[in-house]
């Protein structure tokens, strides 16, 4: 199996995922980020973004649907195979996050994280003028959902948990305005405590083993 991925919020999704799972995988880093835009990469997914899994013949992209993928491959409930209204339940968050969660953190990932990762500019506030309304209306709609939950669905820990996590795990750095949102704050600090979540790149390798042994 062979994942290609890049330092983004899609990515590293995947890339906990993996390390969360333990599942044995070649892990291709793309940077620089020209290395997306090559036709054998296109030839693998067209969209020329990351992640993109290669599993044999099979090749998928989209960060969800990969791990979807991934967590059935390995039995985990991650991803409720075998349970259809559960699938259900983790759907409605992984498609809430593509449609309004994202949409309303990433102006701010953009310009305090993308930006500063890539080398494309410094952070332009300008930029951000009007969108803290959006985020602030969703914000409100996750908090309120989070009141008295340790996770987004089916009362454990989900690939909807790292989708909508992913978005907004460096919130204080991207100067999201989230500090009025208690239940989403305690949220993504309790997901940190996951060691594959809070280290999931592959030169963090060493941090994580370190950190995973001391906790077992």
């Amino acid at each position: 199996m062979k994942i290609y991925w890049i330092k983004a919020q899609a990515p590293r999704r995947v890339m906990a995922l993996v390390k969360h799972l333990g599942i044995e995988a070649e892990l291709i880093e793309m940077t620089p980020i020209s290395r997306l835009k090559t036709p054998d990469y296109g030839a693998l997914n067209p969209n020329m973004t990351a992640p993109t899994l290669v599993d044999g013949d099979f090749v998928l992209w989209e960060s969800s649907a990969i791990n979807a993928y991934l967590c059935t491959k390995v039995g985990s409930d991650m991803w409720p195979a075998n349970d259809p209204a559960g699938q259900v339940q983790v759907l409605r968050w992984l498609s809430w996050a593509d449609q309004h969660w994202n949409r309303a953190t990433g102006p701010y990932y953009f310009e305090h994280v993308v930006k500063p990762t890539f080398g494309i500019g410094e952070p332009d506030r300008d930029a951000l003028v009007g969108a803290e309304a959006p985020l602030r209306k969703h914000a409100a709609v996750l908090d309120g959902w989070l009141q008295g939950k340790s996770h987004v669905a089916l009362d454990r820990l989900t690939i909807a948990d790292f989708q909508l996590a992913s978005q907004a795990t460096y919130w204080r750095t991207a100067e999201m305005p989230l500090e009025a949102y208690p239940n989403i704050v305690r949220w993504l600090d309790g997901l940190m405590d996951l060691p594959a979540w809070a280290a999931p790149w592959p030169e963090q390798e060493d941090a994580f083993l370190k950190r995973a042994a001391v906790e077992a």
